[in-house]
């Protein structure tokens, strides 16, 4: 699979571009992370022109239009950072991202719960960086993350799993177009999508039934979304069982108890969920059962991640 490209607020990566000349660098997402996807760095308030060390701004006025303006100048920057935005989410759009990690809290890059000031002097914190909102609004199905609920290992878990999905789906899509190339991506999705949205599961199989290569473009649309549901612990289970039901046959008595207390133990948060995955998985390599190794759910992302160890 081509790495996926991911654009990310500069400062993330350790460099000296922050109001101050300093940085924010991200352990995880230099380390960890960063060694499995291709970075697109972009610092809004360095690329609008500010410069670096600068006056420091923030977000003033009412919630809903707040303007960027400089803390002690007083100065407007908002005309010309959403220019400057519209036209770099242009650029963002021909890269063929698959994610976007932006920095909390900043009044360029924020993508919630931003501080915006009110003539009576006291802050609110119900804005959304200048950037942040053309991002989100030209780029909706893009998963998108602050590096700050990325310490919340579900959130983690969610978004890296949709990053590494949406590169899948792009390098499908930029395949010649084969019927049964999608037939085969379903086919390999099919535990992933009943994990986040069963809905999707069901709406998508008869979709890719029809055969036709003009489906492509409204699957990928709802694989995505599909995968944008937030796994619960309930489908995690179901999806569990579902497997578990193939080893029936061909597996000890003991052995299928085993799993079963795994998934029981997992469903009472006892353990992670790579404890129940890792002895399905044993049992399916033992059993070869070639279908159910095709899984993305097995593989989600690279194994060195190891996220399914916290939750």
């Amino acid at each position: 699979m081509t790495p996926p490209r991911l654009g990310i607020s500069t400062c993330l990566l350790g460099e000296n571009v922050r109001w101050d000349g300093g940085h924010k660098r991200d352990p995880w997402l230099t380390g960890a992370l960063g060694r499995h996807v291709e970075w697109v760095p972009v610092c809004p308030e360095v690329e609008v022109g500010m410069g670096v060390p600068r006056e420091s701004v923030h977000l003033a006025g009412p919630a809903s239009n707040p303007r960027l303006v400089g803390v002690a100048s007083g100065e407007d920057w908002t005309a010309r950072m959403e220019l400057w935005s519209t036209r770099r989410v242009a650029q963002l759009q021909r890269l063929d991202l698959s994610g976007y990690v932006l920095k909390k809290n900043s009044p360029s890059c924020g993508m919630e719960r931003v501080k915006v000031w009110h003539p009576s002097g006291q802050p609110t914190r119900d804005g959304v960086g200048t950037f942040a909102a053309v991002l989100l609004e030209r780029m909706p199905g893009l998963p998108v993350e602050e590096e700050g609920r990325l310490e919340d290992a579900p959130l983690r878990e969610h978004f890296v799993e949709r990053v590494f999905a949406h590169r899948r789906w792009l390098d499908l899509a930029a395949a010649p177009s084969r019927p049964r190339d999608l037939v085969d991506f379903h086919a390999s999705h099919k535990l992933q999508l009943l994990a986040h949205s069963p809905d999707h599961y069901r709406r998508l199989g008869p979709l890719v039934a029809r055969g036709r290569a003009a489906v492509r473009e409204e699957y990928g649309r709802l694989f995505l979304e599909g995968l944008a549901a937030k796994a619960t612990r309930g489908r995690h289970v179901n999806v569990l069982q579902h497997m578990a039901g193939y080893f029936k046959e061909g597996l000890s008595a003991e052995e299928r108890r085993g799993i079963e207390e795994a998934i029981a133990d997992y469903r009472a948060r006892e353990v992670a969920l790579e404890v129940p995955v890792r002895l399905i998985r044993q049992g399916a390599r033992r059993l070869k059962i070639a279908w159910l190794l095709q899984q993305s759910y097995f593989d989600p992302w690279p194994a060195g991640l190891k996220l399914r160890n916290h939750v």
